[in-house]
């Protein structure tokens, strides 16, 4: 191995390790901020240190294809401490600053969905119900101004088809087919 090569493995293990630095920071705040079961943390550490391995042995296969070295060890450690020392605040307070982005933007869209579309479409049912309701009470009302109406002509209707009836005799079978029948219907309404 070239000493080029070299030089460029320990500078890519050194960004690998400021890396590794900013990815744990997001874990631990996302961590943080996260209400999750504590079941889930081992499922985040585990997510962690497979997504870290795969980003430090991408960078060591690119830069020497693969060979471990002692100065890989060191570039990784000179990374963390660096980004530990002087990156880590500046990177949470942003990942912080994020979050609450994200959140504000989640209110806002929810707020706006509820005011553009279930707002309205309560409004809509409810005029629509009370529209349906005034629809029914008018025919309601119209129903029963045709009853009175028509009662009259029912009882007129009645007495000039009475002498008639008389006249037919009515078999007793078919009376009582009639009478079950309706039985049967005013036991259905």
């Amino acid at each position: 191995m070239t000493l080029q090569v070299q030089f460029v493995t320990l500078g890519m293990m050194f960004l690998g390790g400021l890396s590794l630095g900013g990815l744990f920071d997001l874990y631990r705040v996302l961590a943080s901020q996260l209400k999750a079961p504590r079941y889930a943390y081992y499922l985040l550490d585990i997510f962690f240190w497979i997504a870290g391995t795969l980003l430090v042995f991408k960078l060591l296969y690119e830069s020497n294809l693969g060979q471990v070295r002692m100065f890989i060890f060191i570039g990784l450690l000179a990374g963390v401490l660096l980004y530990f020392l002087f990156f880590s605040p500046v990177v949470i307070q942003i990942i912080l600053w994020m979050i609450r982005f994200t959140k504000a933007t989640i209110r806002v869209i929810k707020k706006t969905v509820e005011i553009f579309v279930i707002t309205p479409v309560i409004w809509l049912y409810r005029a629509t119900v009370v529209f349906l309701g005034f629809l029914l009470a008018i025919a309601i009302f119209l129903y029963k101004v045709m009853l009175q109406l028509l009662y009259p002509v029912w009882k007129l209707l009645i007495w000039l088809v009475r002498p008639l009836v008389r006249r037919f005799r009515i078999p007793s079978w078919m009376k009582k087919s009639g009478q079950s029948i309706a039985a049967f219907i005013r036991r259905l309404f």
